[in-house]
């Protein structure tokens, strides 16, 4: 899955990605940079992404950095 970041708290890791295909709103949650390349992240920076659901709710997990020819 690739996106954008449309808004992201570094002080909470809380955060919102908004996916290429359909354009809906994938949830970041604490923890969700653990482990990834990402110290931070910035508003419209183009990442790739799987997804989990939980919750009822989608989340960001395992995140890299995305480009334009994915």
């Amino acid at each position: 899955m690739q996106g954008v970041v449309k808004v992201y708290d570094p002080t909470t890791g809380v955060g919102v990605i908004v996916r290429d295909d359909d354009r809906s709103e994938v949830m970041l949650r604490p923890g969700s940079l653990a482990g990834s390349l990402f110290r931070t992240l910035r508003q419209g920076q183009r990442v790739v992404f799987d997804v989990e659901e939980a919750d009822g709710r989608s989340f960001a997990t395992r995140l890299r950095f995305g480009s334009d020819g994915y």
